[in-house]
């Protein structure tokens, strides 16, 4: 799979090297300012403070926060000669703690409104009925059962979508497609694009030629899919179609949630439905070749990084709830055998 240049060799540069970058101007009045999670380098979500024409600012997904401190958050600010308690408005791509984890942090410091998709909300708010339904899934997968208690704690009741650290209410300002963000002096549009997680959200900044993707698209990693509470569609489904929408934004610089900035954007989508299209494939092939498979069956026929043998816990949940993505989109989920 081609990995797209970046457009900051900085960013680049600190990628390989396991640092953080330094704060980056984007556009006059937009800045990026990296904030590591889980005390991990180079684990790091890519903020970006947006500045109004009234001097305003607003931030797109602060990032993360241990026990609520914003240190890191607060010196990237202070780089820009300004503060965190500048801040009116808090805009975020999706409900995963490394977007979402410090707004409300940020929002006690500066009282600034929390801006996320109505269906975030929702997964937040039905996290602990949709874990119960995801544990009752897991134990008809055919998983062995030395396996199977990590996976029922990474991808049971003991799974946390948002971490624990979004604080009441999650958001202030519910978010839908077309909706433009608050920001005085600029005209920044919400772009609805399901599939990592059911609300997730993208940014479209047409004046400066800015795409802010959180992990709908990133350069270099594959974003996985349904990994924000349970939905009514397929996320394969509505990640593909979430895909082909960036069709027009081809021009348009990609400011992602994590790694580094780079451009193109449609030929990065078309290599991540070609992965999803092979995956397709690999799972038509097991259920043609097996007679009555489990879902873990069927997953051990599909070429993850190092095989299904490698992967326990969370990437072991996430690696079986695709494969029935895959299976349910090729319409033969019912020759899969529950156990």
């Amino acid at each position: 799979m081609s990995i797209p240049p970046p457009v900051s060799s900085v960013q680049a540069e600190a990628l390989a090297a396991g640092v953080l970058p330094p704060v980056e101007e984007v556009r006059p009045g937009i800045w990026t300012v990296a904030v590591p999670f889980r005390s991990g380098v180079p684990d790091a979500t890519l903020a970006y403070v947006v500045e109004g024409a009234d001097g305003s600012l607003a931030v797109i997904d602060p990032g993360w926060s241990e026990d609520g401190a914003l240190d890191v958050l607060s010196e990237g600010f202070r780089a820009i000669g300004r503060a965190v308690e500048d801040v009116t408005l808090i805009a975020v791509t999706h409900l995963h703690a490394d977007h979402l984890g410090a707004a409300a942090h940020v929002r006690r410091v500066s009282g600034a409104p929390v801006a996320m998709h109505a269906a975030e909300v929702r997964a937040l708010e039905h996290e602990r009925d949709d874990a119960e339904q995801d544990e009752r899934d897991v134990r008809t997968w055919g998983v062995p059962e030395h396996l199977l208690g990590g996976l029922l704690a990474a991808w049971g009741t003991g799974r946390r979508i948002g971490s624990g650290t979004t604080g009441a209410p999650v958001a202030d300002l519910l978010l839908a497609d077309g909706d433009v963000l608050p920001i005085p002096g600029r005209s920044i549009r919400t772009l609805w694009t399901p599939g990592h997680t059911g609300g997730h959200v993208c940014f479209v900044d047409e004046p400066d030629g800015l795409l802010f993707t959180g992990d709908h698209v990133l350069p270099r990693i594959n974003s996985g899919i349904g990994l924000g509470g349970r939905t009514e569609s397929n996320p394969l489904r509505d990640s593909l179609d979430s895909l082909a929408a960036l069709a027009g934004f081809a021009a348009f610089e990609v400011c992602p949630g994590h790694e580094y900035r780079f451009r193109d954007v449609v030929s990065r989508s078309r290599e991540l439905v070609r992965h999803r299209d092979e995956r397709t494939r690999h799972v038509a092939d097991a259920l043609d070749r097996l007679d009555r498979p489990t879902l873990f069956e069927v997953a051990s026929r599909v070429p993850f990084t190092g095989g299904i043998g490698a992967l326990s816990g969370y990437l072991l949940g996430s690696a079986l709830r695709q494969t029935a993505y895959h299976v349910d989109l090729l319409g033969r989920a019912d020759e899969v055998r529950p156990v």
